[in-house]
């Protein structure tokens, strides 16, 4: 049990810090990987018109959507 809260522990310390450097860039400007860029151009394909800075669940949930 302890070593597995100590990594738990630790997981959670990098996860915070990660979170804290992808937080504090425009995110215009952040690039991270040629496969997170892939990734998105093929869910841009898909979904062209989905806006994804605010989901609204019953959009997401309209007969259009599915």
């Amino acid at each position: 049990p302890r070593l597995e809260l100590a990594w738990a522990m630790k997981a959670h310390q990098h996860a915070q810090v990660y979170f804290n450097l992808i937080s504090s860039v425009d995110p215009k400007f952040l690039r991270l990987t040629k496969v997170d860029e892939r990734i998105y151009e093929e869910f841009r394909k898909t979904f062209p018109g989905l806006r994804i800075d605010l989901l609204d669940p019953e959009e997401l949930k309209s007969e259009p959507a599915k």
